[in-house]
């Protein structure tokens, strides 16, 4: 056999293979001291980039879950308002029955009026003041509202809560008019010296024009104030600066009284909001109960609300059942995917621990062996002493 001093191949090929256990076995005290068989990108390139993409849609799902339980919880907000805004109304309605019975006088469909104004506000309450987070749920504004209930861009649920309430504008109050029943022309007023309105008297000359008069009460300040004179056919018509129900004018001509019939302004109505639950969102704005007439209208005008109501819960509802079942359907598919990213990236612990046993045996044999390598040169010694 050859004998050489300058490389021993042996113990070069021992410490190359050592080098390689090594390295394995390093492998594999990183991946059963993580959990995870790829720690780098090295590990498995391909298989990297597919668990990255798995992780982003468990992350988006787990996100999206909490999301669609949102959805539930202002689902069960809304028709938890929506339900008192129905035992209000059931009592509106009872109320409207009531009245409509001619067995009651004034006095009780006037206490029951009351009641329904009461009754009419808390239903505004609750439409204006009901809200989730902040964001209002009765009044008309909760349209349109997106709920991402999905790991990517387009997966959402749109969330309406509408009573199909029109807008409308606030009606502003109209004056109140005095129209004189007495003449009040040139042969009228020429007989008199003065004209008196809610006790501010206005004197001009015997003998003068009802046009003239006219001027002479816009140009005092006290009546002007709070009315504007002026004359149709022959008869005076105060007109009321002040919007709204006034006290009645009062007229006398050269001192006496001056009759006249007083038109009192209307009352101002509120303005709707689209698609509210308030009292003007469902029609109840101006139903009267102090009348027989008034209180069985209003028995049509309450049942129409209350299938409106019914109408708009039905869908709530309906949609938070819909929530729940997206809660069902993203945990299963986190459950899924959470599986499948843990078969590409996760060590198999029993698969690793036998490399890594069949590695640390190598190792301690490959260090053996590059011993035993290293010490065969010295039989060359043998040769040198003869």
């Amino acid at each position: 056999m050859g004998l050489r001093v300058n490389n021993n191949i042996a113990a070069l090929n021992s410490y190359r293979n050592l080098q390689a256990t090594d390295k394995q076995l390093n492998g594999s005290l990183e991946k059963l001291s993580s959990g995870l068989r790829i720690n780098k990108a090295a590990d498995d390139a391909a298989g990297l980039v597919i668990s990255e993409g798995l992780r982003s849609q468990i992350g988006g799902l787990t996100v999206a879950a909490r999301n669609a339980q949102d959805g539930v919880n202002v689902a069960q907000t809304a028709d938890g308002a929506l339900s008192t805004s129905t035992t209000i109304l059931q009592r509106m309605r009872d109320l409207a029955v009531q009245s409509s019975n001619d067995t009651n006088d004034t006095a009780s469909r006037t206490a029951i009026q009351k009641e329904i104004t009461s009754l009419s506000a808390e239903l505004d309450r609750i439409s204006d003041k009901s809200s989730f987070n902040g964001v209002n749920l009765l009044d008309g504004t909760f349209a349109g509202k997106i709920f991402q209930v999905g790991a990517y861009n387009g997966d959402t649920i749109t969330f309406d809560v509408k009573s199909g309430a029109a807008a409308a504008s606030a009606v502003a109050a109209a004056t109140e008019t005095f129209v004189s029943t007495g003449a009040f022309d040139d042969a009228a007023v020429s007989a008199v010296s003065s004209v008196t309105v809610n006790g501010t008297t206005v004197s001009f000359a015997t003998g003068g024009t009802a046009a003239a008069a006219v001027s002479l009460i816009n140009a005092n300040a006290t009546i002007s104030a709070n009315w504007t004179a002026s004359i149709s056919g022959s008869s005076l018509v105060l007109t009321s600066k002040v919007a709204g129900n006034v006290t009645d004018a009062a007229v006398s001509l050269g001192g006496a009284a001056f009759g006249g019939t007083t038109t009192d302004g209307a009352k101002a109505a509120a303005a709707i909001k689209a698609d509210s639950f308030g009292s003007g969102g469902l029609g109840l704005a101006s139903i009267d109960l102090s009348t027989q007439s008034g209180a069985a209208a209003a028995i049509a005008t309450i049942d129409s609300a209350l299938k409106t109501v019914s109408a708009s819960r039905a869908s709530i509802g309906a949609l938070q059942n819909r929530f729940e079942h997206v809660i069902n359907s993203v945990n299963v598919a986190v459950e899924n995917l959470t599986a499948s990213e843990s078969a590409i990236r996760d060590t198999d612990m029993a698969k690793e621990m036998t490399k890594f046993t069949r590695s640390q045996i190598l190792s301690q044999a490959g260090t053996s062996m590059l011993a035993q390598a290293n010490s065969a040169s010295q039989n060359v010694l043998t040769l040198l002493r003869g």
